[in-house]
């Protein structure tokens, strides 16, 4: 039943109606298919021939896509110059400036360690400490 279906198919152009550009009027000005722009673009139509020819000699695409080695390339360049900025930023900075950066990260390092030493207390010692905060607070606040 559905093979018979499919047999008779009814006149599609007389459901359609008829564009008017078949009639051959000389006045009317007929449709172009447009131009895809990337089809059209010279750097396509040059990789589309470089793969035809790649695939006629039997060479194979590479095993990375070319955008994704592009990005490769531009990271590895990228965190070279950063390198290199970091560099030139240590030979440029002065005697005095190298041991301003020491002495900070020295009382750096020692904050980080008396935080960890106030982690490990017990807690009523990290109670006192807040409670003669909050007197030597209001013991100036009277003097003021």
């Amino acid at each position: 039943m559905y093979s018979e279906i499919q047999r008779e198919r009814p006149d599609i152009g007389n459901i359609m109606a008829h564009p008017d550009y078949f009639d051959g009027n000389p006045d009317l000005i007929k449709p172009k298919k447009l131009l895809n722009p990337v089809r059209a673009s010279k750097s396509h139509q040059e990789l589309h021939r470089e793969l035809l020819m790649n695939h006629k000699r039997g060479l194979g695409v590479e095993s990375k896509p070319e955008l994704q080695r592009v990005l490769e390339h531009r990271r590895r360049n990228q965190l070279i110059r950063q390198k290199k900025e970091e560099e030139e930023a240590k030979k440029l900075k002065s005697p005095f400036e190298q041991e301003l950066l020491k002495r900070q990260q020295r009382l750096e390092q020692l904050e980080r360690e008396q935080e960890k030493e106030e982690e490990n207390a017990p807690e009523f010692i990290k109670v006192k400490e807040n409670l003669r905060r909050t007197s030597v607070l209001t013991g100036v606040e009277k003097v003021a």
